[in-house]
């Protein structure tokens, strides 16, 4: 589990501070990044992990990625935000390691850190009145991450102690209770195995014989340690990786069904829209206007 932790990358897309009334009013979000913001007066309402977070002050907020979520404010609030990728493991997520608290109380010097990274970032502001002033593709923040390492080390060490720090405030020290955390049983690595091979075929059959087991035995056991079925699992995180190379990239479509291990693209898209509610080409165009 250290070794697993110690492992953990994070990087910044956007943030910055906003005043939001009646507009900020969005239903079906899923994004594959993760959000934290701390708001600062005002009140509103967000809902995700069968879950209502009735925001106000003094407190800051987490919504995980990959979580179908909505927000809605009915007057005003203001709030700081920060939106970022993490990863410890190709295709998991610390949220697969550790519980979290998604509401908690702001500490002395927090406030502090949302306005020190801003300061760092002026740029990296959502501008969402207008989806042409949204400049900054993710693509683009990631690259521009990569040169802050090489060139501007102070800075790039400063953002990752901030942004580990705040996210630390939610960590439980307790395991998460969602049910795709890698386990000690005889399919320990098989949730590493599978993200690293999304590309692939993955057929039952196979895993069944790498670890052993005959295709029945495999799913049983799979079933009763996630509590959903191996083919679910492995569709599911397909299309969580569709939706990260959708953002990320400037792939095709049909590029992006390939590396995800779904050559043909009508089944791609049917599967896509099944699991999201919209098609892969009407996601990548709502996210190039990335509400926050």
């Amino acid at each position: 589990m250290l070794e697993l932790l110690q492992s953990l990358k994070i990087s910044l897309l956007h943030t910055g501070f906003a005043r939001l009334g009646t507009e900020w009013n969005f239903d079906n979000v899923i994004s594959p990044f993760a959000r934290l913001f701390y708001v600062q007066k005002g009140t509103a309402t967000v809902y995700h992990s069968d879950t209502v977070f009735h925001l106000k002050p003094g407190f800051m907020y987490l919504i995980p990625s990959f979580v179908y979520n909505r927000y809605k404010c009915e007057d005003y609030h203001e709030q700081y935000y920060i939106s970022l990728f993490e990863e410890i493991h190709k295709g998991l997520s610390i949220f697969n390691l550790k519980g979290f608290d998604y509401e908690v109380p702001l500490q002395a010097g927090d406030e502090l850190l949302f306005k020190r990274l801003g300061s760092l970032y002026p740029e990296r502001t959502i501008r969402n009145s207008d989806p042409k002033a949204y400049t900054h593709k993710p693509q683009e923040l990631l690259l521009m991450n990569k040169k802050n390492a090489q060139n501007k080390t102070q800075r790039y060490l400063e953002t990752q102690g901030i942004l580990i720090l705040l996210l630390s405030r939610f960590i439980k020290n307790s395991e998460p209770e969602n049910r795709f955390t890698p386990n000690i049983g005889p399919l320990k690595d098989v949730l590493f195995y599978i993200s690293e091979n999304l590309h692939t075929s993955l057929e039952i059959s196979y895993l069944a014989k790498k670890y052993h087991l005959s295709n029945d035995h495999f799913s049983r056991l799979f079933l009763n340690l996630y509590g959903v079925r191996p083919n679910r699992f492995i569709q599911m995180k397909r299309i969580e990786r569709a939706q990260l190379l959708l953002l990320t990239t400037n792939d095709t479509l049909e590029v992006i069904a390939e590396k995800v291990g779904l050559n043909n693209f009508s089944y791609f898209s049917r599967i896509f829209k099944k699991i999201t509610g919209i098609t892969p080409g009407k996601y990548r165009k709502n996210q190039m206007n990335i509400q926050i």
